[in-house]
């Protein structure tokens, strides 16, 4: 997957979850590193289907329509559906490849794909587009902007079509990809396109070399030992590291996590950043990179430099693996790596952050439109459609199913390590709604650099993140 749609990824994670889905943005502006160096880009940004003899989605089918087909287009006239999202390289083109199957597949709408040059761009350009009366039809968005809009009544609500489409089954969603799609009231402003999850890969050389048993990777504990043992140093000078998380508050927000950390209290009312959860978990990574140097992060450069220099380190048998976007799966070989689930921490259970990007549909006063978005929404988010995105990109599928479909079992009977992701983000944790506008986030950013880059520790660094964090929800709660 491209280093843009990894990073995407990762800064929604906290964005939503506090977090903005694939903005992770990276830490820092220099390229020097710390006892090495690496960074998150957005993965970015997988995905997921269903089986589809159980979920009948087909959109070909007049009869599973909603209320609303006597007002779509003809044969001679198909509604048009204007649709806006950004991505890779790759994935631009598998997604273009998908609405035009779409489009052949009937003749009551045309969707017309425009792409736009990241997330950040789209959400802009909506908010210019909404307001002067411009809208697309439909657009990709990451879950905190689409609540956002969602919470101002400009988005629709797809809960009537959804309650009113026989063959449509949400169950067949993955539940952390749809709870952010969701307000308090009910109401359903968007379904999950694809979905992206940070896991483990390690290089295999390196692990047969030092007689490490992947499956014996059960806690960040043993992945520590692990990397120990792999570490190689010379003259003092680490020559090659054991591990390598990527740069960002992404790895150290989903380790804290499969510590049992909140990022918020189950009232709302306090951040909760800098509880002993945290801590422990951010100044182990400090440890291991700055002291015991069996660890080391890419950092600043150029876009995704600290991305990809993370990535050569492992291939190019520097590094004894990385912790990386599912999205990655589209630029490694796995002839020399492999794919392994994140661990938990200590007794804890793996729960590391799972995030999707949404498909919306701008709020209009055209039916045909909002019936014709909607379909295609469904048609994305098939089994099959999600099989295909997967395979191609190494996004989740946000369908359950989409593992039993045909194709998808014969490329994971191949490509095992396609499972993983969709694996991880069955106990993965969901976002939790940043109700400063992304503040929370931008104290643990810089929180972050602060423990990875310039050695402080934790407990420092993240008393002054839950400080003004704190300061930030007061303001909003107070109003």
């Amino acid at each position: 997957m491209s280093a843009k749609r990894k990073r995407t990824s990762a800064f929604a994670i906290i964005v939503t979850l506090a977090l903005a889905i694939g903005l992770l943005a990276g830490c820092g502006e220099q390229t020097s590193s710390a006892s090495g160096g690496q960074d998150a880009p957005d993965v970015s940004p997988a995905a997921d289907a269903q089986n589809s003899d159980a979920q009948n989605l087909d959109t070909q089918t007049p009869a599973s329509r909603a209320p609303r087909d006597a007002e779509q287009g003809t044969d001679a006239q198909p509604v048009e559906i204007t649709f806006w999202y950004a991505g890779g390289k790759t994935a631009v083109g598998v997604l273009a490849e998908i609405v035009e199957e779409f489009n052949v597949s009937q003749n009551r709408w045309r969707v017309t794909s425009v792409t736009q040059a990241d997330y950040t761009e789209t959400y802009q350009k909506l908010q210019a587009g909404i307001a002067g009366g411009a809208a697309p039809s439909l657009c990709l968005l990451d879950p905190t902007s689409s609540m956002s809009l969602a919470g101002k009544g400009l988005l629709e609500n797809l809960k009537p079509l959804m309650d009113a489409d026989a063959s449509f089954d949400g169950s067949d969603y993955i539940e952390v990809f749809t709870a952010p799609c969701e307000l308090p009231d009910g109401v359903v402003f968007a379904l999950p396109a694809y979905g992206t999850t940070q896991i483990l890969y390690y290089n295999i050389a390196a692990f047969d070399k030092a007689g490490i048993d992947p499956e014996s990777i059960k806690t960040w504990q043993d992945l520590e030992a692990a990397a120990r043992k792999m570490t190689v140093k010379e003259g003092g000078e680490t020559v090659f590291y054991g591990w390598e998380p990527m740069w960002g508050v992404v790895n150290l927000i989903d380790a804290s996590l499969s510590n049992g950390a909140k990022i918020f209290s189950d009232d709302g009312k306090t951040v909760l950043i800098n509880s002993p959860e945290w801590v422990e978990v951010w100044d182990s990574f400090r440890k291991w990179i700055h002291e015991d140097e069996i660890m080391t992060i890419h950092y600043g450069g150029q876009g995704w430099e600290y991305w990809y220099k993370t990535i050569d380190d492992v291939l190019q048998d520097k590094a004894g693996g990385y912790t990386g976007s599912s999205g990655d799966q589209a630029d490694l070989d796995f002839d020399l790596v492999a794919a392994l689930e994140q661990p938990g921490w200590g007794g804890n259970p793996s729960a590391p952050l799972a995030e999707a990007l949404v498909l919306a549909v701008p709020a209009n006063d055209d039916d045909a439109v909002t019936q014709g978005a909607y379909e295609f929404m469904k048609y994305f988010t098939s089994p099959e459609s999600q099989a295909k995105w997967s395979m191609a990109t190494g996004y989740v599928a946000v369908r359950k199913s989409t593992a039993e479909t045909p194709e998808f079992k014969a490329y994971a009977e191949q490509n095992p390590q396609a499972l993983v992701p969709m694996s991880q983000a069955m106990h993965g944790s969901a976002y939790t709604v940043d109700p400063t506008g992304g503040q929370v986030l931008y104290a643990l950013n810089v929180a972050c650099d602060k423990v990875e880059i310039e050695n402080i520790p934790a407990k420092e660094a993240l008393d002054e993140a839950q400080a003004a964090a704190q300061a930030a929800l007061d303001e909003v709660l107070n109003g």
